[in-house]
């Protein structure tokens, strides 16, 4: 068994209370529930109102699938939300 784990660090400078920034989360996290497979939520910095840090899991038999999951939630999250992304690591279990 195959753990492949993400965090996604984002930044959302027009955010200016913690309601707006729920909303950003929710959608992120609903649009990549819906699309794949994987357990997403907010973990860290959750206070603050213009970072977002997101943590991603999914379970495989291989290393290399594990790894190709967590790299394309990363890329779809850039790529369907307005806040930048600041970085993002991936670690094989």
């Amino acid at each position: 068994m195959v753990i492949g784990t993400g965090k996604v660090y984002l930044h959302a400078n027009w955010v200016h209370s913690l309601k707006e920034k729920r909303m950003i989360v929710k959608s992120i996290t609903a649009k990549v529930q819906n699309k794949f497979n994987v357990s997403v939520a907010e973990i860290e910095d959750l206070d603050l109102h213009q970072s977002i840090v997101i943590g991603l899991a999914c379970v495989s038999n291989s290393t290399k699938i594990a790894n190709s999951i967590i790299q394309s939630v990363v890329n779809f999250i850039e790529s369907n939300t307005e806040a930048e992304l600041l970085d993002y690591q991936i670690e094989i279990i």
